[in-house]
């Protein structure tokens, strides 16, 4: 029967047979090393001339790169190696042998290693982040289940943007114009008024173009809205959810983290409350550190970083400007200039990762927003009956998955935080 290189420590002191591929192989002569890899792991199977019949030391012997096999051998213990355990080789059955693979172990340059991303994917690092992923995703579904959230799944067509912007993906309907979704939050706002508590989870297109090391063409996003929630406690919601985020991470995935390098002492932090600065206050620091920014101005990526500078948690920034915000965001009742929003911006110059608010719930106040915007009320006439029949005070926000994974992995950028990445002019594989 089979088993998996990640369960073979259940099963020390005996023989098992594993499916895998091989990453390396070294010879001393009369022993070789291969490291073997299976999806679930990297181990090393030692094959010993002086142990096995001619037919299997001339199998092993024939393995290249990227060579499948069947490999059988008794898992011992040994602390020397990364996953605890090794392999002493007993047998070896060739499934195929590679020919020429392409990515050799020497350094690549990021184009090569991109356009060869369906083959990238199998090193140790590409598959460490795409475990982490999988453990975000995870916990993140393990977080609303537990705290009474309904998952829903708005459409991916739409016929309107969700925050009235222009960069969005075009395409015919039939005979209508519709769009990619650039978020799903409109949609699951009719969803928390029938089931409460809601959040989605799936791809969003921005059609910027853009080149930096934060974006995406294509990215997810997981977007949670709340009937009955006000701003504090959507506040509360996220930072909730992040630190249960960040911590299921560091206790699923030390040897993904490991093997990505990544100091985790600067993510043990990221637990109970997260330090607040207003947008006014964030303002009055950068022009202390010698910014010419205005209020009113909007914070780039710079911007951000230096605000994050001051704190070793994420840092929530509330109450911009209601001039540089979308048109739903409820204003501050004391200050309709600002709006009841905050974006949650991760430390170590990863930027925002969360942006959320609470929103108008006065139809009065919409149907002005609609005008401001110049949005069509036609389009919209199901967003204002939302406000028309039973109306209460809701929240919701976005986190992008990318940017998160970016940050608890430490990567430079969010191109490897996905398996087939969608950026400016790169559209394969």
């Amino acid at each position: 029967m089979l088993t998996t290189i990640a369960q073979v420590g259940q099963h020390v002191g005996q023989e098992v047979r594993i499916g895998c591929w091989l990453y390396n192989k070294r010879s001393s002569g009369k022993i070789q090393f291969l490291q073997l890899r299976d999806g679930s792991g990297f181990i090393q199977g030692v094959v010993v001339k002086a142990e096995v019949g001619e037919d299997v030391w001339e199998k092993a012997s024939q393995l290249t790169q990227e060579s499948s096999l069947y490999i059988t051998g008794t898992v011992r213990a040994d602390d020397r190696a990364p996953s605890g355990y090794e392999l002493t080789v007993t047998g070896v059955e060739i499934i195929q042998i590679a020919q020429d693979y392409p990515i050799s172990l020497k350094e690549h340059g990021v184009d090569f290693l991109m356009d060869h991303r369906h083959l990238w994917l199998r090193s140790p690092r590409q598959r460490a982040v795409m475990a982490v992923r999988s453990e975000v995703i995870r916990a993140m579904y393990e977080f609303f289940q537990e705290n009474g959230f309904y998952k829903v799944d708005p459409p991916i067509l739409t016929p309107t943007s969700a925050e009235g912007t222009t960069n969005l993906f075009h395409t015919k309907y039939f005979d209508e114009d519709a769009y990619l979704s650039q978020s799903g939050q409109l949609y699951m706002e009719a969803a928390a008024m029938a089931l409460g508590r809601v959040y989605s989870f799936g791809p969003t297109f921005r059609a910027e173009k853009s080149k930096t090391r934060r974006h995406l063409i294509e990215f997810w996003m997981i977007e949670p809205e709340m009937a009955f929630v006000d701003h504090e406690e959507n506040l509360r919601i996220q930072e909730a959810f992040v630190s249960h985020v960040v911590q299921s991470v560091l206790k699923n995935c030390q040897r993904e983290l490991k093997t990505l390098e990544r100091d985790t002492s600067k993510l043990e932090n990221v637990v109970g409350t997260f330090p607040r600065i207003t947008y006014d206050d964030a303002i009055k620091l950068l022009q202390e550190k010698g910014s010419d920014i205005k209020w009113g101005d909007d914070f780039g990526a710079p911007d951000e970083t230096l605000i994050a500078e001051h704190y070793d948690k994420p840092v929530f920034i509330t109450h911009y400007p209601t001039e540089i915000k979308a048109f739903y965001m409820k204003p501050h009742p004391d200050r309709p200039e600002v709006v009841l929003c905050a974006d949650l911006i991760a430390p170590e110059g990863y930027g925002e990762i969360i942006g959320g608010s609470q929103r108008i719930d006065d139809p009065e106040l919409l149907e002005k927003r609609f005008a401001e915007h110049e949005l069509s009320e036609e389009a919209y006439r199901w967003y204002l009956d939302l406000r028309k029949y039973g109306t209460v005070p809701h929240s919701g926000f976005g986190l992008g998955l990318e940017r998160t994974i970016a940050w608890i992995c430490g990567l430079d950028h969010v191109r490897e935080t996905i398996p087939f990445p969608r950026m400016l002019y790169r559209l394969y594989p």
